[in-house]
C-alpha cells in the first residue's frame, strides 16, 4: 500500500500526461488501429479510479452524492460526440478540403501533436473564459460547476452544445487548415486524459509545475463556490493563457473541501442527466430547491459559482 500511495502522490500525473500520452503517439505512428486508443482510454479511467482510493485528496468526494448515473451518461454521450466528431473531421479531410495544406505536416508527428495542443490550449481557455461571462453560454456551462465534489469522471460533465462549441472552436479550424486525422484522434485523447486529471481527486503533488500545468490546486479553486474566489484559473492544459489573461491564481492557505465546490447561488443545481440538458433553457432557472430570487441570480450572472 505505501507504494501505490507514493505512486499516487509522485508518478501518477505523470503516468497518465506523459506515459499513457507517449504510448498513444507511439501506437498511432506505428500504424495501429484507433480502436487502441479506447483501450488506452480504459486504463487511464481505471487508474484514475483506482489513485483517488488509495490517496484521496478528499475522502468524501470518493462517495456518490447521487450523481453516478448522470456522471456515467455524461461521459458516455462525450465520447460519442467525440467520435462523431471524428468522423466529420474525416469527411472533412478526405472531400471537402482543397489541395494545399497549411498545416506543417511535413513534422515528426509527435511535434505535430505538441502544436495541436498549444493551440486547442488557447482556444479552449478563451471559450472557456467567456463561458463565464456570456449569459448564454454561461447557462450551458453552469452544468460543470453545478457538481458537489470534484473526481476523475467530472471533466466528462459538460453540455453538449457547450461541448460541440469546443470542437468547432478549438479543433475544426485546425483540421480545415490541414490537421491529419491521426493527429486530431491523439489530440482528442489528450483532452480526455487531461479532463482526468484536472479533476482527479488525488492528491498529487506537482512542485514547481503547479505553476505551469492546469490541473490540481489550481483548478480545484476555479470550481469553488466562495464568493469571488472562483473566476480564475481556465487553462486546459497549461497556465500561460491564464497569465495573459490576468486570471491566473495559485492557491492560499485555505484548501477546498467538501462543501467548497460548486455555484454559490445554486447549491441545488440538477443531479439528473435529463434535467441538465434542460436547465440552460428553463426560464425560471435550473435551481431545484432554491427561491425564485436565487434562481433568478443564477440565470443572471454568468460570472457566479
Amino acid at each position: 500500500m505505501w507504494g501505490l500511495r507514493v505512486f499516487a502522490r509522485v508518478f501518477y500525473v505523470p503516468a497518465m500526461l506523459l506515459g499513457l500520452n507517449a504510448l498513444a503517439v507511439l501506437l498511432v505512428a506505428s500504424g495501429y488501429y484507433y480502436a487502441w486508443l479506447g483501450l488506452l482510454l480504459g486504463l487511464a479511467i481505471g487508474l484514475s479510479f483506482v489513485m483517488e482510493r488509495v490517496l484521496p485528496y478528499e475522502y468524501d468526494w470518493n462517495q456518490t452524492h447521487d450523481d453516478g448515473a448522470k456522471d456515467l451518461a455524461h461521459g458516455i454521450v462525450y465520447e460519442i460526440a467525440n467520435l462523431v466528431a471524428l468522423f466529420v473531421f474525416i469527411v472533412i479531410s478526405a472531400l471537402l478540403l482543397p489541395e494545399w495544406k497549411l498545416w506543417p505536416q511535413s513534422l515528426p508527428i509527435v511535434l505535430q501533436f505538441l502544436l495541436a495542443v498549444v493551440v486547442v490550449d488557447c482556444a479552449m481557455t478563451i471559450v472557456h473564459y467567456f463561458s463565464h461571462r456570456v449569459d448564454w453560454l454561461w447557462r450551458l456551462h453552469a452544468i460543470h460547476h453545478g457538481m458537489q465534489r470534484l473526481y476523475g469522471f467530472n471533466g466528462f460533465v459538460r453540455h453538449p452544445l457547450h461541448q460541440a462549441l469546443d470542437i468547432v472552436v478549438g479543433t475544426l479550424p485546425l483540421v480545415l487548415i490541414g490537421l491529419p486525422v491521426d493527429v486530431a484522434v491523439l489530440l482528442g485523447f489528450a483532452i480526455a486524459v487531461q479532463l482526468m486529471v484536472q479533476h482527479s481527486n488525488v492528491d498529487y503533488t506537482l512542485g514547481p509545475f503547479q505553476k505551469l500545468l492546469a490541473i490540481g490546486p489550481v483548478h480545484r479553486l476555479h470550481h469553488v463556490n466562495w464568493a469571488g474566489d472562483g473566476d480564475v484559473n481556465f487553462g486546459l492544459f497549461f497556465t500561460v493563457w491564464d497569465r495573459l489573461l490576468g486570471t491566473f491564481k495559485l492557491p492560499g492557505e485555505r484548501r477546498p473541501r467538501s462543501g467548497d465546490v460548486g455555484i454559490q447561488d445554486c447549491p441545488h443545481y440538477p443531479q439528473v442527466y435529463a434535467k441538465q440538458l434542460m436547465a440552460p433553457f428553463d426560464p425560471n432557472g435550473p435551481c431545484t430547491g432554491a427561491t425564485a430570487d436565487e434562481a433568478a441570480a443564477v440565470s443572471m450572472r454568468p460570472s457566479n459559482r
